[in-house]
């Protein structure tokens, strides 16, 4: 059984350039690794959370900012390994800089040797235009930036 996230893609309006927010995993794996690697703020649901909730409450975890605003659904996307995540959008607006990660991770590091460290569940989250966003999303995800900006476009 894959395992199930929920996320939010969001997003700004700068003039007529759509720009949305992603974040870098933290820790040694992710260190030296741009593109391809960044994603929507997300993770795994908690039990009797809806997929809202889940999107919402690793938010303000991985962002130390509370969301506000209205979920808009952007379906469901596959990634590689199977993990199927449930995404919204959210229109909104923060400081990269006011970026506070309150979740940390364990992981063995360095690998096979038995030592058990703590790194943040990110390093960084920044704004990109979709153009860029598309160059530096995990592949699966890049579907979740199409999704909004059709939607944007019927929208006008």
């Amino acid at each position: 059984m894959s395992s199930q996230s929920a996320g939010i893609l969001m997003y700004r309006l700068t003039g007529a350039e759509v720009e949305v927010l992603l974040v870098h995993p933290g820790g040694p794996f992710w260190r030296h690794k741009d593109n391809g690697a960044w994603s929507i703020p997300k993770g795994e649901l908690g039990q009797g959370e809806s997929p809202a909730e889940t999107a919402q409450r690793e938010f303000e975890e991985e962002l130390g900012i509370p969301p506000t605003g209205a979920l808009v659904p952007l379906g469901r996307i596959r990634q590689r390994a199977g993990k199927v995540v449930e995404a919204f959008a959210l229109r909104g607006d923060l400081t990269p800089g006011d970026v506070r990660c309150s979740s940390l991770v364990e992981i063995e590091w360095p690998r096979g040797s038995g030592l058990i460290q703590r790194f943040p569940e990110i390093d960084r989250a920044a704004w990109f235009p979709l153009p860029e966003a598309r160059l530096r999303i995990l592949a699966a995800q890049g579907e979740l930036l199409d999704r909004l900006e059709d939607r944007l476009a019927n929208k006008s």
